[in-house]
């Protein structure tokens, strides 16, 4: 990914000081529509050597840069396939990405049982607050140490679940109105998250099963538009969750109840 990275910044550093006609032609466009455009690109008529030479080496970027996405779809999929035979409920909890749970389970080892309390994994992954009082003030601060990657993991983590997890935004809304900054609501929910993961490595789980969300739905003569508007969701993730493409484990749990609350009051209905 930083290989690829570096191949679009080349890139687009090549376009700013490519002669005028060619960057007129590409500096507006987005990164994908740019891949695409240079790939299919050819010498035009009328170009000079210097304008023929950049338009070589822009469309060998290019396709570099497609070569990386292939290369990092292949690891992508071995990733997954690892991390879902080693612990698939991990990758089933809400914000939690192949990505982070592979490097939570690096950070954990072979042997989790070696890690003797919850709060024994916080500081492992430097997620365990640290006091810092200071006269009549009590307060703490976010733990330096650990296992950075892990903690970066669990910082993406909390990032997701702030931008799509009602719960978590209305939990940051509360501790933000008590006076309690970004930085210490961050700090929270790491902790809260590396308790959550430390059970879920130390006890793991099998994954959990969506087969029957989607027959107990049609059963109660349901559509996808009308279990979106009662779970106010997109109807995407209502499809999606049916056919165990989105893995989210609250969610899955919060669906099936709902149709078990409902499936009475139709039947009476």
């Amino acid at each position: 990914m930083k290989a690829r990275t570096e191949v679009i910044v080349q890139l687009k550093s090549l376009i700013v000081t490519a002669p005028e006609s060619i960057r007129t032609e590409f500096r507006d466009l987005t990164t994908t529509r740019l891949i695409t455009r240079l790939t299919g690109s050819r010498a035009r008529v009328g170009d000079d050597e210097v304008a023929s030479r950049t338009r070589t080496a822009l469309k060998r970027l290019a396709a570099r840069y497609q070569q990386l996405d292939v290369e990092i779809a292949g690891h992508d999929t071995d990733l997954a396939q690892l991390v879902d035979t080693v612990n698939p409920a991990l990758v089933q909890a809400r914000g939690i990405a192949t990505v982070t749970a592979a490097q939570l389970l690096i950070t954990a080892g072979d042997n989790p049982d070696r890690l003797r309390s919850e709060a024994a994994f916080a500081m492992l992954c430097g997620a365990s607050p640290l006091p810092a009082s200071s006269g009549k003030t009590t307060r703490h601060r976010l733990n330096r140490g650990g296992d950075r990657a892990a903690n970066s993991a669990l910082h993406k983590i909390a990032i997701v679940r702030l931008a799509t997890d009602p719960e978590t935004r209305a939990y940051a809304t509360r501790r933000t109105a008590e006076g309690k900054t970004k930085k210490d609501i961050l700090r929270c929910l790491k902790r809260a998250i590396a308790r959550e993961v430390f059970h879920l490595i130390t006890t793991p789980q099998p994954a959990a099963d969506s087969s029957d969300l989607r027959p107990a739905r049609k059963r109660l003569g349901l559509s996808l538009t009308e279990v979106a508007d009662a779970l106010d969701c997109a109807i995407s993730k209502i499809s999606l969750i049916e056919r165990g493409t989105i893995r989210d484990t609250r969610f899955l749990h919060r669906y099936r109840a709902w149709l078990n609350e409902n499936q009475p009051h139709q039947i009476a209905a």
